[in-house]
This record gives structure tokens, sequence and C-alpha cells, in this order.
């Protein structure tokens, strides 16, 4: 893992050389050629590369170099016995660095000189806070970027090194000095991490320790190697990967998604342009707003083929021998979070462009699913979406990524990774959609047209978890994305039946208060052979009272489906109980009927308004 980062920060030139720190700067002492004070020039906070001592900085005799807090370079005493140990280093460093590049001779002859005093009270008339950091220009230009600065820089800071001892980088394997301590990683504040970075590395208690070793050492890493390993993490945190072939003024910045409290970080080995990211369509992003369980729109449908032109041209150059380089890449993907100022690695995988882009595939194909409608496959979610479907049903519940966190923080590693592998999924991802799917029946929305039908997310699920448990298996499974009369499953016609059942009874009685739905849908889906025997019963009852007998006859159209698959023997070989893998089709089942007969409705009123316009029609004539 450390290696990859390693590769990314250098491949894309994003770490910055040894001993130096990207510092906000407030303010400029801007100086000419010759040392003479011209003024303040404030500045929005700009961010520069700035010569940086780490923790040393903190001791009372250190400082940093050229660009370090108001009241240290401009440090001006009170009466004659005061001093600041922190300005007489600053000092003395500078008279060091003007020797070995002259371009800085302004800033120490500014130091020397009375000018000082000056800048200070047009620091206090400015409002420039003692706290706050300011640095030189020279002729217009930071003395930060001088030529020459970083081979003195890094010849002088050698003195500040505790270690001579030489070990191997566990990065490079080259002998190195390691780094005692490692600098922190920003990025984490919405996922547990501090506000002022957390430690990627870290052996702060005797119990991490090992051979002697302390702190860092335990895990040797080199500072230029680990300056890269943070400059890469850095980047991908804060999103605005460098691997995307864009310019530097590119407005795609993809923010690492967020799931159940932790980071999901990915990149590749090869730069890659965005539509060319595979995973962007299912893991980047929210998608939070109220589950539609529409048909899939044309438009939609559109864009869901050309977000993934790209990624497929990919793959299939293979067989034209035209492999391009994103193909010969890997993945690598993340899950951190921060945790007392660490860095928590909850996952990590990796693997080649080619079986990422076949397991997406396998994903997106074992999702399809029939809408509520009968007419179409549901729409593409983003991730978030589908694993909010997971919690526990609330109603109106504002607090869904909180509840992200609490619920779900175990098993959400595991379901990535299975997105990501083709792998099956927990055990209780069927669970939590069953008991979701379950408690939806029994208190319905009054306000949602398809209340009586299951949630399509927690139905989708339920098919992968099936499709996946089978393939493990190595059992050929091909349950439909639509109703299939003759799937080899009783749990599954079980369900259908029912979904007939309940429908008929609201076409027949449309005033009940407690339907089917409510009375046996759980007890049903648990023990069907308890149950189906009394819903046929009232089945006949509920045809009897149809004023239709044209939709009396869908209706038994529809229950002789399943019937058929029972046989001659008819309910009595119904199963006494069902497993969760037979709840799971019973759900399936029961979803793939009802949206049938929403289809079937919708075609009967058609033909209704068909014969009504050709009656019309021939009155008018």
């Amino acid at each position: 893992m450390l290696k990859a980062l390693y590769d990314y920060g250098v491949r894309n030139g994003l770490a910055l050389p040894p001993g130096f720190v990207n510092k906000q700067i407030r303010a400029y002492i801007r100086l000419t050629a010759d040392g003479d004070y011209l003024g303040l020039e404030q500045c929005e906070d700009e961010l520069l590369p700035c010569p940086d001592i780490g923790s040393l900085a903190n001791s009372p005799d250190k400082c940093n170099l050229l660009a370090e807090k108001c009241s240290i370079i401009l440090f001006v005493p009170h009466d004659p016995d005061e001093s600041s140990p922190k300005h007489v280093f600053f000092c003395a460093a500078m008279q060091e660095a003007a020797k070995s590049v002259p371009a800085l001779a302004p800033c120490l002859a500014f130091l020397q000189g009375t000018s000082r005093l000056q800048a200070a009270e047009e620091a206090a008339r400015l409002k420039i806070k003692p706290g706050d950091r300011i640095s030189f220009k020279v002729s217009g230009t930071p003395v930060v970027r001088t030529d020459g600065l970083i081979p003195w820089w890094s010849e002088y800071r050698k003195q500040f090194s505790k270690s001579s001892d030489q070990m191997l980088c566990l990065v490079t394997g080259e002998s190195v000095t390691p780094l005692a301590t490692v600098p922190p990683v920003s990025g984490l504040q919405v996922v547990g991490g501090h506000a002022r970075g957390d430690a990627l590395i870290c052996f702060d208690k005797s119990a991490f320790c090992s051979y002697g070793l302390k702190q860092a050492a335990n895990a040797p890493v080199s500072e230029e190697a680990f300056a890269a390993v943070k400059a890469a993490m850095d980047d991908l945190l804060a999103g605005a990967p460098a691997m995307y072939r864009h310019d530097k003024n590119r407005a795609f910045n993809p923010t690492a998604p967020i799931f159940a409290g932790m980071r999901f970080v990915h990149w590749y080995d090869a730069p890659i342009a965005p539509q060319e990211d595979i995973l962007l369509p299912d893991f980047c992003g929210f998608d939070l707003d109220k589950e539609d369980d529409s048909a899939l729109g044309e438009s939609t449908a559109q864009n869901a083929i050309q977000a993934n032109v790209a990624a497929d041209t990919l793959v299939n150059s293979v067989q034209s021998g035209s492999t391009p380089l994103p193909l010969q890449s890997r993945y690598h993907i993340m899950l951190v979070s921060g945790a007392n100022g660490r860095v928590m690695v909850r996952r990590y995988e990796q693997g080649s462009y080619a079986s990422l882009q076949e397991h997406l595939q396998q994903w997106n194909h074992d999702l399809e699913l029939c809408d509520s409608t009968g007419t179409g496959t549901l729409r593409p979610r983003k991730l978030t979406a589908r694993m909010i479907a997971l919690l526990t049903r609330h109603k109106n519940d504002s607090k869904v990524l909180e509840r992200l966190k609490k619920e779900l923080s175990g098993l959400t590693p595991a379901i990535v990774m299975a997105v990501i592998n083709g792998t099956p999924l927990p055990d209780a991802v069927a669970g939590r959609a069953l008991a979701n799917i379950r408690s939806q029946m029994l208190d319905p929305d009054e306000n949602d047209p398809f209340a009586f039908i299951p949630g399509g997310i927690c139905c989708q699920w339920l098919k992968v978890w099936l499709l996946r448990k089978a393939r493990a298996r190595n059992e050929e499974v091909h349950l439909m994305s639509y109703y299939d009369p003759n799937f080899p499953n009783a749990a599954y016609h079980c369900g259908a039946l029912v979904a007939v059942y309940a429908d008929l009874q609201r076409t027949a009685i449309p005033e009940v208060n407690a339907g089917i739905v409510q009375r046996y849908y759980a007890s049903a889906s648990r023990t069907p052979k308890l149950v189906l025997g009394q819903l046929e019963r009232l089945s006949k009852y509920h045809l009897a009272k149809l004023d239709s007998r044209y939709l009396a006859q869908v209706y038994e159209n529809r229950l002789n489906e399943p019937y058929c698959f029972f046989g001659a023997e008819g309910l009595t070989s119904l199963p006494a109980a069902l497993t969760l893998e037979d709840q799971s089709y019973f759900a399936i089942g029961y979803r793939q009927m009802s949206a049938r007969l929403v289809a079937d409705r919708k075609e009967t009123a058609a033909r209704k308004n068909a014969a009504n316009t050709k009656t019309t029609e021939q009155e008018d004539k």
C-alpha cells in the first residue's frame, strides 16, 4: 500500500522536496534587491512550499526559515533586556543562508537594519496578527522560490537529524536514515480524524514497539519516500486526483465519498480520463434522494451507456490486439478513517483494470430488476443510496449518514470488496433487506402508490446475494429481472401467489383496512404452507366480487402461472418453513408478480381508452 501511494506521488509530481511543507502566507515584507524596505503586502493566504524543521519548531529556541510567525520575524523588544531566542535563531539561520544563496542577502540586511520597527508598526495597523505567517518578497518574487534554496536547505537541515543510524526503507528498499516521526495526513476530519491531521505510521506506546526500536523506526521510512506518500494521500483525500488527464484548471474534482464513516479512496497506476474511471458511476458522490421506483428513463439510460463507453472500449480492445495503457494498469482502493490521531486503514485492495471492469459489469448485471410498473428496470443508484436501504427502516429520518456509521460500519468494507471482487455478499445484507421489506409491508406509506410492492433496492440486494451465493456453490441460477413462471424454486412462486392474492383483494374490496399484505405477508414469507390454503379460499370470494369478467380472467391467468409450478399436488406440496434464501426468493417473486399486475392494469386501461376512442369516432361519423 505504501509503495503504491509512493509511486502515485512520484509519478504525478506531487511530492515536495525533503524538508519543505506547503504553508499559507498571510503577508509579505517587500524589499528591493539592496534590502530597502518597501512596505507590507497582504495576500489571501497564499499556499507555497516553505522550509520546515518539523516538530523542532515547537521548541523555545528554534523556528522555521523564511516563512514564520509575524511575532518572530518582526520581533521588537519593549525593553533592553527582552530577547527572543526564536528571533535570534531565525536571524542566525538567515545569515548562514545568505552565504550560500546571495539572493537572500536583502532579507538579512532587513533583519539587521532599523526597518523592522517600521514593518512591525505597519503590521499592527493592517491588523496582521502575531500568529499570522509572513515571509519576504525581493524585487516582487517570494524568496521561498529562490534558485539554489533547495540544495542549501537540504544540507543545512541535516544538523537537526537526531540519528545517523541507517536502516532499509520499507517503501524504496534503500539504506536511509529513517524518520523518527512522520508528518500527519490531512483530510479525515469528517470521518473521525483530527483537525491537525492523523499519523499514517505511529508507534507512540512501548507496546507497539519491537526489538528495542523507538517510534517510527519500527517501520522505517525515509523522509523523501514519506513525502511522496503523504502528498499522494493528501491529493486523493482532497478530491483532486492527479491521475486524471486534465489541465491544472480542470473543474472535475470528485470528492472521496464516505461510506459508513470511512473515506473511499481509489487510484490507478496510469493516467486516466474521468470517463474511463469505471468506479465513478457507482461509488463516487452521494445519491440520497428518496427511492425512485420508476423505470430507467431513456436519457438516464443513455448517460449510463455513454459513461461506460470508454471503459468498455478499453476492455474490448484486447481482442483487436490494441491494448491501451490504462488496461495494463492496476487499480488501488482504500477504505480509511481517523481514530485518536491515527489513520485507520479499514481495507485495502488492488487488482487489474480488466478484472475490475469485469466485476463491475457483473455487479450491474446482477442488479437488474423490474421496476414497480413492470415496464422497465430500476434506474442506477449510487452505492450510498443502496446502503441506506439496509438501515433499520425509519420514517422521515434526516440523520441517515450518522446511522450509516453506527449500523453499517462493520458491514461496509465487506460489501465494497464484494462489489470490487465479484464475491458473495455477507448474509447480514439479506437479513437487513428482508427485515426492511417486512417492515414496509406491515406499515405501508399511504401516499406511495407502490407501497404494497417490496422496495426495489432491498430486492436488488437480495437478488445479488442469491446469485453470488449460488455461484460460490458452482450452481447455475438464472434469476430474471421479470417474473419467470419456470423458475425452479417453490418459495419464489409462493411469493408470486401471495402477490396475486393481495392485489386481487385490493381490487375487489378497495376500502379494506387491513388487507392480506398486513395480515399475512410476514407469516407467509416464513411458513407458506400454513397460510396459502386460507388465502386460496379467500381468493374465490374476491374473484366473485369483481365487476369485470375480463379482469377476473386476468387474475385467474396470473394465479395459474405459479399454480402450474406445483403440479398435481397443488398447495399441499408447499414447504412448511422457509430458509433465509427461500425468504429472499419469496420477496423477489412477490415483487416481480406485483409489477406484472401493475403492467396488466395499464394494459387494460389502454385497451379501454382505445375502445372508447373508437366508439366516439364511429358516433361522430
